[in-house]
């Protein structure tokens, strides 16, 4: 798939809580291989949307396509087989194990789609060589022994990422990132992002609060407000938009650092 070619596309996607179009009427094209950004001021619907994507929700109406198949109803576990994984604006994480055994589970899960504890010799080594490459990309052989939740809130989010990578994804999806972490932690995570997704011709989607980090890494980034598209283009392009800047109360978000 080259990175022309659309990964993500939804038609007519809404999704209504009682009388509240939370999404409504959203179509949308992702490119294969880039990094793109859904932003939008608070209430806007953003993280309903990325819950519709992730098939954490069911949409009221509309389909999301991936690669072309239709994921509407598709379980949890099979998204991840078809090559999609998703991060939490909560830390996910296996608190009591160890960074290895974190990063471990997740890498059993591409080889035993039954997913036994126990697996023949061979599969388990490929899941050890695949459990000490995630690791060591992520930055965490240093605290590969220690119980996750030993570790600082910078390092929990590199340990979700590195369980995320795990099955080797193809499409990341990745709800707010960098919450909750101090700011010097920021840049190292987002670092490692861009190098997952440019080194692997991987695909990322971002719902991320933070404008300096959007405007920085994205390729795309859509805006919402009131659970419709109000935007879609580069940061440029975006940072120019005059409904944007109002959407956002006009400087609430300084678009343009």
């Amino acid at each position: 798939m080259t990175s022309r070619e659309t990964i993500i596309e939804t038609r007519n996607l809404s999704k209504h809580f009682g009388g509240l179009a939370a999404v409504d009427d959203v179509s949308i094209k992702i490119k294969a291989g880039t990094l793109h950004s859904i932003i939008g001021p608070n209430g806007a619907g953003k993280t309903t949307f990325f819950n519709l994507l992730s098939g954490n929700l069911k949409p009221t109406n509309g389909k999301v396509f991936y690669k072309g198949l239709d994921l509407v109803g598709k379980p949890i576990h099979q998204m991840i087989h078809m090559g999609i994984g998703r991060s939490f604006q909560i830390t996910n994480i296996f608190p009591n194990l160890t960074v290895y055994e974190n990063i471990r589970l997740a890498s059993q899960v591409m080889e035993d789609k039954n997913f036994r504890f126990l697996m023949d010799t061979s599969k388990m080594k490929q899941v050890e060589r695949r459990t000490a490459e995630v690791i060591a990309r992520v930055g965490l052989e240093g605290q590969a022994l220690l119980p996750a939740r030993m570790l600082s809130h910078g390092d929990q989010r590199k340990l979700e990422l590195g369980m995320i990578l795990a099955p080797d994804p193809e499409l990341l999806l990745l709800d707010e990132p960098t919450a909750g972490m101090a700011t010097d932690q920021v840049p190292e995570l987002i670092s490692l992002i861009q190098e997952v997704q440019q080194s692997g011709s991987k695909t990322v989607i971002l719902v991320e609060h933070n404008m300096n980090v959007v405007m920085q890494v994205s390729d795309e980034i859509t805006v919402m407000h009131q659970g419709k598209v109000l935007a879609q283009g580069t940061p440029s392009e975006i940072a120019g938009n005059l409904d944007v800047q109002t959407a956002y109360l006009g400087g609430l978000y300084d678009l343009h650092s």
